[in-house]
Order: C-alpha cells, then sequence, then structure tokens
C-alpha cells in the first residue's frame, strides 16, 4: 500500500458514516432523476386542468384543491392547505392607442395593483423619459396631467442581474409618475423577447399616493412609440379599468416526507403556486413546484430521510410574496435548518451557491462533488434564497440556491407566451437531477445545520 492510498484510506475512515454510505446513494439518486416524468407530470396538469392562477382569485383555489390531490398521490405525508386573507387585484380593460395622423393602436397590459384611468379613457400628451432615473429627476411640472411612458431596456443575461435593475420601472415607476401628477404611465415591458406580447408584473404604491393607470407596452410597441416621439409629441388614448377589489382568500399548500430524527430539523423546498392571468403560469412557476415535488418524492421513495424535507406550494407570490410571510409566522416555532426554492422557470442549472453555519460548510464540499456530473460549478458569491422563503431565511436558516439559466426566461416571463411548451423536458429533468442531489446529500448529512449567526455564513 502506498503512502497516499493509505492516507487516503485513513481520510475516508474519519469521515462520518452517514456521509460515507450516501457516496454512491447520492449518485444513483441523481442519475435516476435524468429520466424523471413525475415534474413533466405535475406541470402538465396543473397548467393544463387549471390554467391560470392569479392570487386569491377562484382559479387560485381550484390550483390548491388540484396539488392536495396530486401531494396525496404522490405519497406525501400531512398534505394540507393553510389559507389567509390579502387584497384581490383584477384586471380589466387596457387599451391605448395614438391619436391624430399617426392614429394606430398599441399593445398593453395592465400591471398588477394598477389603478384605474375611470370608466373613460384619458387623452394626454407623452411625457418621456429614457430611464427611471429621469423620471425620478424631472419636475413635477413635466409630468403633472400626462401620460409618462418609461422606455428603459433590459436584455438576456444568464443569471437575470438585470431584472432587479431595470425593473424598478415597474416596481416604483407608476408611483413616481402618480407622485407628480401623471394620469397614466405605460413602461416598456421588463423583457427580452421581441413578439407583441407585453410583460405584467407588480407594483407598488406609497399610502399617501392614489393609484393611477399603469401598463406595460410590448417591446415591439415601446419601440415604435420611441420612434413616434423622436418626430414630435405623440397625444394618447388610455383606458385601464384594473383595480382593488377588496379582500379575498389565497393560502399555501404543505406537504412533508418525514424525517426519522426530528431533533435534525425541516428542510424547506417549494415554489409558488399563484401565476399571473396572462398566461398557463408554466415556466412561472409551475416548474418550480413541479422540480422541487419530484426530487422530493424521489428521496422519499428511496427512503426516509434523516430530516424532514417539507415541500410547499406557495400561495400569492406574484402581487408581494404574501404566502412565503404566512408560511413564515405559521411555522415559526419550528425548527428550520434550510430553505430554498425554485422559482427561475425549467431551463438547466449551472451553478449554486451557499450560505450555511461554518459548522455545516462541508456540505457545500460533497455538493459539487454531487452537482458537477450535471455540468453544475460552484459559485463564489453567496446564496439568498427568494421571495417566498425569504421570510424563514431572514430568521437565521441556511440556504443553497440553484440558479438556472436565464437566458430565455424574460421572453416568456409575465406574459401570455408563459404556456407549456416553452419548457424543455430534458433540461426539467436534469433540474429535477440537482435538487435530487441536493436534498440526499442535506436531508442526510451529518452535520448539525443550525442557526446562522449575524455576520456569519459564507
Amino acid at each position: 500500500m502506498t503512502k497516499r492510498i493509505l492516507l487516503a484510506a485513513v481520510a475516508a475512515l474519519a469521515l462520518p458514516l452517514p456521509a460515507l454510505a450516501q457516496t454512491h446513494d447520492v449518485a444513483a439518486l441523481r442519475d435516476a432523476a435524468l429520466k424523471d416524468d413525475i415534474a413533466w407530470d405535475v406541470v402538465e396538469g396543473l397548467t393544463t386542468e387549471v390554467g391560470q392562477r392569479l392570487a386569491a382569485t377562484e382559479a387560485e383555489a381550484r390550483a390548491r384543491a388540484w396539488a392536495v390531490r396530486k401531494l396525496t398521490a404522490l405519497g406525501f405525508q400531512n398534505v394540507h392547505i393553510e389559507t389567509y386573507k390579502m387584497p384581490l387585484w383584477e384586471r380589466g380593460i387596457e387599451t391605448a392607442e395614438v391619436l391624430g395622423a399617426s392614429s394606430q393602436k398599441l399593445t398593453i397590459a395592465a400591471l398588477g395593483n394598477s389603478g384605474s384611468t375611470g370608466p373613460k379613457p384619458v387623452e394626454a400628451e407623452v411625457a418621456y423619459f429614457p430611464t427611471l432615473a429621469d423620471l425620478q429627476a424631472a419636475p413635477a411640472e413635466a409630468v403633472k396631467g400626462k401620460i409618462v411612458f418609461v422606455s428603459n431596456a433590459m436584455t438576456p443575461t444568464q443569471d437575470g442581474s438585470q431584472y432587479g435593475y431595470y425593473g424598478a420601472a415597474r416596481r416604483s415607476g407608476p408611483n413616481l409618475a402618480a407622485s407628480k401628477g401623471a394620469v397614466a404611465i405605460l413602461i416598456r415591458s421588463i423583457g427580452t423577447d421581441y413578439h407583441r406580447n407585453p410583460h405584467t408584473g407588480v407594483t407598488n404604491w406609497a399610502k399617501d399616493v392614489k393609484p393611477i393607470g399603469a401598463a406595460a407596452l410590448s417591446l415591439p410597441d415601446a419601440e415604435q412609440l420611441a420612434r413616434l416621439l423622436k418626430r414630435g409629441p405623440v397625444k394618447l388614448r388610455v383606458q385601464i379599468t384594473a383595480g382593488m377589489k377588496g379582500e379575498a382568500e389565497s393560502g399555501n399548500v404543505v406537504a412533508d416526507v418525514p424525517g426519522s430524527d426530528p431533533s435534525a430539523g425541516i428542510i424547506l423546498v417549494g415554489g409558488h403556486l399563484d401565476s399571473w392571468d396572462l398566461g398557463t403560469g408554466a415556466i412561472d412557476d409551475a416548474a418550480g413546484v413541479a422540480i422541487t415535488t419530484a426530487a422530493a418524492k424521489r428521496i422519499m421513495d428511496a427512503g426516509q430521510p434523516r430530516r424532514t424535507i417539507r415541500v410547499v406550494w406557495f400561495g400569492a407570490e406574484e402581487p408581494g410574496g404574501f404566502g412565503g410571510a404566512a408560511y413564515a409566522k405559521a411555522h415559526a416555532g419550528e425548527r428550520h435548518v434550510l430553505a430554498q426554492e425554485s422559482d427561475f422557470g425549467a431551463d438547466r442549472v449551472w451553478k449554486f451557491e451557499t450560505n450555511l453555519p461554518e459548522g455545516a460548510k462541508p456540505i457545500a464540499d460533497r455538493l459539487a462533488t454531487a452537482l458537477s456530473p450535471l455540468g453544475i460549478s460552484r459559485g463564489r458569491g453567496t446564496a439568498h434564497g427568494g421571495t417566498d422563503v425569504g421570510p424563514v431565511i431572514n430568521t437565521g436558516v441556511g440556504v443553497i440556491d440553484m440558479s438556472q439559466s436565464g437566458l430565455r426566461y424574460f421572453d416568456y416571463h409575465h406574459t401570455p407566451d408563459d404556456t407549456l411548451d416553452k419548457i424543455d423536458p430534458e433540461q426539467l429533468r436534469q433540474n429535477v437531477a440537482a435538487w435530487t442531489a441536493m436534498l440526499a446529500v442535506t436531508a442526510n448529512a451529518p452535520e448539525d445545520i443550525g442557526p446562522i449567526p449575524k455576520g456569519e455564513g459564507e
């Protein structure tokens, strides 16, 4: 026996037995998941049998009932719905047209939480701002009584990083325009496609600001309007009758794979059940609930894990993360040790990142080994989670981000094109394999995954 082999043998003997025993099991589970059909069955069924699932509507309620039946049939335990109340927003009429010599219709979609222009259309001159910063810098007199148009443009990136910056035009632009006296606002869709499909998405209002009609233009229409504005002033007729309709019920669907060691804590995974109402919510986020459910099912079928794996299909993520907040409040007394979600479509996972307590960091090394055969590398950043699991993570719970490619995602995100045909079954399976490997490693890890003290973590 050479010195190198002897050292390797000694090192192997020094590993905790659960870590040693799972090396082959993780690989076998991962590779078997590359032939998975569970995720496709879930996403196909949800988008076909329920369709769009706008938060707090009858459609979302049907989706919760569908989820209970599906999760129960798959063999999960403690399957139940946890309801909560929230504001209900409904879409109404949404039209826009150029008036005058260049009269033509424009394609728009009201933004979530948009106010109304009233029972009749508003007609006003356009106040054009290439960026949100230009609108911020504009005096109120340049905006008052006009229809604001903000045309900032994002481009595709693998990590989707431009969404945060350019998306501010949607999230806060309408509130800013209203505070300066605009009668309505149109933004260039926060998207990267060139189909005539506007991208909806939530916008937010300050308590002292009355909501105005707010909508997104499809990218071709936004560029058309920008070209017209280069030729001179433009007057539009816009009607948006969307608005808040009081309070209604939403809810989370919860299901467990019970662990053998209750003291080892809960691993929380999932995605959001609701969707915007333009498409059928395939990539956003039927794919996410399907991927995480299929992976948890595979671990369950392989034998009882050490830690409980909890799958949550969160409600009402799109209008403001109501489901994640409700879950964290309802389960505050339970010991969660990890929380992660899938909410970025169904294209390949290309990297992973972690944020773990010091004593649990060897888990990340084992994850790197398990995920490498799938073409997934270890990122250099720190995992942050997402909207649904954020409230749990903020209590000091560890997180692992499984980053999917975003190169196509914002072509379809929040549009009528978010439909089942946009999902590549092979890439969906790669996601399931990645999540299966991650759960196989973390659910059986011998390390204590304790809370992350403030200031600690990767």
